[in-house]
């Protein structure tokens, strides 16, 4: 009987001996486990940092071909008997860090006034800082055409220009680094209101297609077109517009008042061959509701894109699901 007692006595202590030795075999592996998580996180979080110092504080050596001479923007504002929305844009854009000048789109039977003319200058002379002045031009246009707002501007100072209508409003922040984005690819358009065509496979052979707005954008997660109401891009492309566009589209375009910025998309696509980017920023829509709430506007939208791909003899644009965002006031995304 003691000898069976001292068998369970022992055989106790080896359960548990072997209960401790496991437990703390365990506890090690977790151990071992927390302390590759830890570096593994930190390794991520070194190299993503460092590669977003190189991208965001790149050597002047790097960023020479797109800085050099001309290191700002240029603001393009198409605009038209709203006068109060046009004070209000040009008081918050004027604050924007590199913004050098801004031209006003006018095209209007009458000139501006002289009243509208000060109180713009005034507006920009307050938002001056450091001795920086905003440069205010207006060009003015003898034919009331949508086209007016891509044509040729021979003393735009810039090589970049930001594209914007007058009713809507982007954070300075969001505007600065959808310009950062656009110099670190100068030849594409960028912009903040993604658009999206599909091939229409109920009719035709691949060569009718179908536009769809923003609601087929977050359905999708890709988009072919950025709009020209909030897009940079390079002057150069004003200069393809006025000269290179088919006379078909310009034609269309001012008949119908409709489809100039999928024309503008279309040129970009064909002299690329490449997507444009869409930058995520937040917009504030400080005018009525515009054309774009039109029962028909889609419907006449997928008429401009079937009509303006038969003209250039394909489909240029090229889909993406690419977007920037800037993270950096933002913990998760």
């Amino acid at each position: 009987m003691g000898r069976s007692c001292c068998l369970n006595r022992r055989t106790e202590q080896r359960f548990r001996l072997l209960a401790i030795s496991t437990v703390k075999s365990v506890s090690v592996k977790i151990k071992l486990l927390l302390c590759c998580c830890i570096s593994l996180t930190l390794l991520v979080f070194y190299s993503t940092s460092f590669s977003f110092v190189l991208w965001t504080n790149q050597t002047p050596q790097t960023l020479n071909r797109f800085t050099d001479s001309r290191k700002g923007y240029s603001i393009v504002m198409n605009t038209w008997k709203r006068y109060d929305l046009l004070k209000q844009s040009i008081r918050h854009y004027s604050s924007c860090p590199r913004l050098e000048s801004v031209h006003i789109v006018w095209s209007e039977p009458d000139p501006p006034s002289d009243v509208l003319l000060k109180s713009l200058q005034l507006l920009l002379k307050s938002k001056s800082k450091d001795g920086r002045q905003v440069k205010l031009k207006f060009d003015i246009n003898m034919e009331d055409s949508l086209n007016n707002r891509f044509k040729e501007i021979k003393d735009l100072e810039t090589d970049a220009v930001f594209s914007i209508d007058d009713d809507v409003i982007f954070p300075c922040s969001s505007v600065e680094f959808a310009f950062d984005v656009w110099q670190s690819a100068p030849d594409a358009m960028v912009g903040f209101v993604p658009r999206v065509h599909w091939v229409d496979s109920a009719k035709g052979e691949g060569n009718k297609f179908i536009y769809g707005g923003w609601w087929s954008v977050w359905w999708t997660g890709t988009y072919s077109m950025v709009l020209s109401k909030a897009a940079f891009f390079h002057k150069k492309y004003f200069t393809l517009y006025t000269n290179e566009m088919p006379a078909s589209i310009t034609e269309y375009a001012t008949k119908n008042r409709n489809c100039e910025d999928i024309a503008m998309s279309f040129i970009v696509a064909n002299a690329t061959g490449a997507p444009p980017i869409w930058v995520k920023g937040k917009i504030f829509e400080i005018g009525s509701t515009g054309i774009s709430s039109l029962r028909d506007h889609s419907e006449r939208r997928t008429e401009c894109i079937n009509i303006f791909a038969a003209a250039f003899g394909q489909m240029p644009l090229v889909s993406t699901s690419v977007k920037a965002v800037d993270s950096r006031g933002i913990w998760f995304w």
